[in-house]
């Protein structure tokens, strides 16, 4: 199956060139030379006019008044949470007549320690914050007035440098948790630069992943089940290097390098010393150096054309401290069959302008109940919806 066929660019339009493109092989990335990144998008409060998509998608704003959002969720009836780092606080809302712009926003609960990863299960919203993981009974019925806080576990460590996580229930009902290392670089034993399965009725733990730095984004493959999650690589060896990575779980306990071995193929000059690559779990695809990959998703909806069904979303927040910023996009990761990575490239583009300054950065991606993906922005405050409209 080539790299899933693309659209022409828009007639008149030069697409917008992106130079940091990592090489990638095969017929699915020349195709995908051709995806035209300048086909308009709708203006609205927020210069949204300045982003660029494949032709014949169109962005608009879902909501703009979710300060810091961070993960997404949604319910059965519609309704979108959304969790925060900074505001500590929790979000609904709701697009009640389905016009695909939200009417109205909740402020569910506050004053939390970094709720950035929500997840929703049987009526039921959980919020992780740092140390704990909170419960929100019954949350549809009491969206005006919000039950108090159930805690279901404090077990977690409480630091929070990388503390702040991402949540996702597996097909058994087990809540997926990160404990990020609470460090740029440090050889902490764990549960720190881990992956969590905690069972909520139990009160179990079991290690899903080692040697994961932080991530802060996950999900399951649509056919096996399989766990991939986005990790991001440590700072200070300069801008190229390490790469970010996207990772797949083949089995409980495997190690995927730090502090030992960075992106597959970087020894880290302090903790890489007598350690071989062939030791660790190889990413499934790297990413460029701090392009700080967060949220993800399988793309399994039918509102988007076909070849885009299996493949990947990532939200890359963009750089904090790199000379030359680069980030502030959402790419597309191809994936053919259960264990194929055949391609890699932007999706949306232009929240990082020309002249280094950002009005804007993807924090999560989420595919709504309806095939629409939604893009959560912590540093606008907004939430962004992507349809396919056809050429």
């Amino acid at each position: 199956m080539p790299w899933k066929k693309q659209d022409t660019p828009a007639r008149g339009r030069t697409p917008r060139a992106h130079s940091d493109l990592p090489a990638i092989h095969g017929r699915r990335w020349l195709a995908g030379l051709l995806l035209g990144f300048a086909a308009p998008v709708m203006a609205g409060s927020l210069p949204v006019d300045s982003l660029t998509l494949p032709e014949g998608f169109t962005l608009t704003v879902f909501a703009d008044d979710v300060p810091n959002a961070r993960q997404l969720a949604q319910a059965e009836d519609g309704t979108v949470f959304a969790g925060s780092r900074d505001e500590g606080k929790v979000y609904a809302i709701r697009d009640a007549d389905g016009d695909g712009r939200a009417e109205r926003t909740w402020v569910l609960a506050e004053g939390l320690n970094m709720p950035s990863g929500i997840a929703y299960r049987d009526g039921t919203l959980y919020v992780a914050a740092v140390n704990r993981i909170l419960a929100l009974p019954d949350i549809l019925d009491h969206l005006d007035d919000p039950p108090a806080l159930e805690l279901v576990t404090d077990q977690f460590p409480s630091d929070s440098h990388h503390g702040w996580k991402y949540l996702a229930f597996d097909r058994e009902g087990k809540l997926i948790v990160p404990v990020g290392a609470p460090c740029n670089i440090c050889n902490r034993e764990e549960p720190y630069a881990t992956i969590q399965r905690y069972d909520p009725d139990s009160g179990e733990m079991t290690t899903v992943a080692r040697g994961v730095r932080n991530s802060v984004g996950f999900d399951f493959h649509p056919r096996t089940g399989q766990l991939w999650f986005t990790d991001n690589g440590r700072d200070m060896l300069g801008d190229e290097i390490p790469p970010e990575e996207l990772n797949r779980v083949r089995e409980d306990g495997e190690h995927f390098g730090y502090p030992f071995i960075h992106g597959g193929t970087v020894p880290d000059p302090e903790f890489g010393k007598d350690h071989d690559p062939g030791e660790f779990a190889m990413p499934m695809q790297t990413m460029p150096a701090h392009h700080a990959p967060l949220g993800m998703t399988f793309y399994t909806g039918e509102q988007f054309p076909e070849d885009y069904r299996g493949d990947i979303f990532i939200a890359e927040h963009g750089s904090w401290n790199r000379s030359t910023p680069a980030g502030y996009r959402v790419t597309r990761v191809g994936v053919e069959g259960i264990d194929k990575v055949a391609g890699y490239q932007p999706f949306i583009s232009g929240w990082l302008r020309e002249d280094g300054t950002r009005w804007g950065r993807p924090a999560d991606v989420m595919q709504a109940a309806d095939g629409s993906l939604l893009i959560a922005d912590d540093h606008a405050g907004a939430i962004y919806r992507v349809v396919y409209q056809g050429n």
